[in-house]
């Protein structure tokens, strides 16, 4: 499997240590200091990278759907008026574009609209990500091609036809497009019976020369680090501070001690891997002394 290289120093590949992705995406409620409060966690949870969700409004709300009155903890207000609360512009992203650096801290999005594509041009991050929804939004997908920059496809609610003719149509643009793709499924919570694990193998030999990851919306850790046994080269999970706080996608996030102890989980699962070739350590010299009869038996 090739490894794509996102950064000077960072690769992401089947060689490569996990690449682990704390998604705030809009989990900030339109606050500045909750964003920043999320990046800071993240960073001491270990964590190679934050992501946020990039939207313009007026193009991804259906028209129709503008003046549904919302109940929100900002009072009623109409569908349009929510989301644009949520959004963030250049002041709020050149504030984050300047706390991941002074962290050392990876950052990106994921671009819902053409328009939110060009937006991110003011900024030198590493990956564009398309969400799930997107996956069939080819005019979109043509629109970040022309960035060059490294894409992560989402693949929920997707038929393995749909992802095929998505990968299709970016190595038909570039056949060494830096592309990377990540088994998901779309529920929010997702019930574990429904996290089909064993996709991330099903592409793998579909795309054997394409990094798989996982982007995971389950309630536990556990499924996510066995994500990475089987071979996911990046994870993504959602991430708050508090998953009481209100919000879509809280429910499905991960607090700060959890995510600590996902990525402490995942990079021993790492350690633990080995070079897959049979040794006696130090460690077991004591031991083999102690309790075998016969060190070097002879064998007839």
């Amino acid at each position: 499997m090739n490894a794509v290289q996102i950064t000077k120093e960072r690769k992401i590949g089947s060689s490569e240590p996990c690449y682990i992705i704390a998604e705030i995406g809009i989990n900030h409620n339109g606050s500045l200091e909750i964003a920043k409060k999320l990046i800071h966690e993240a960073f001491l949870a270990g964590a190679d990278a934050v992501k946020f969700q990039k939207r313009t409004p007026e193009i991804c709300v259906p028209k129709d759907q503008w003046e549904i009155q919302r109940e929100t903890p900002w009072g009623t207000m109409s569908y349009i008026d929510y989301k644009r609360r949520m959004e963030f512009e250049k002041e709020e992203y050149d504030e984050i574009d300047r706390y991941c650096k002074e962290l050392g801290i990876d950052w990106f999005v994921s671009v819902w609209d053409v328009e939110a594509v060009d937006f991110m041009k003011n900024y030198l991050t590493p990956v564009y990500k398309l969400a799930s929804a997107s996956l069939t939004d080819f005019n979109l997908i043509e629109k970040v091609l022309f960035t060059g920059r490294p894409i992560m496809l989402s693949t929920g609610m997707s038929t393995q036809e749909e992802i095929n003719e998505a990968v299709r149509f970016v190595l038909k643009f570039n056949p060494v497009y830096p592309l990377m793709v990540a088994h998901s499924t779309s529920a929010y919570p997702c019930p574990p019976q429904e996290l089909n694990l064993r996709m991330i193998q099903t592409l793998q030999n579909h795309f054997p020369e394409i990094p798989i990851g996982y982007s995971g919306h389950e309630t536990g850790l556990a499924t996510t680090v066995a994500a990475t046994v089987m071979g996911a080269c990046f994870v993504e999970r959602h991430f708050t501070l508090d998953r009481a706080m209100w919000g879509s996608d809280q429910s499905a996030s991960v607090e700060p001690q959890g995510f600590q102890k996902l990525v402490r989980d995942i990079r021993d699962v790492e350690l633990a891997f080995g070079d897959g070739v049979k040794k006696v350590y130090d460690s077991e010299l004591g031991p083999m002394k102690r309790l075998r009869v016969n060190i070097n038996p002879v064998h007839k």
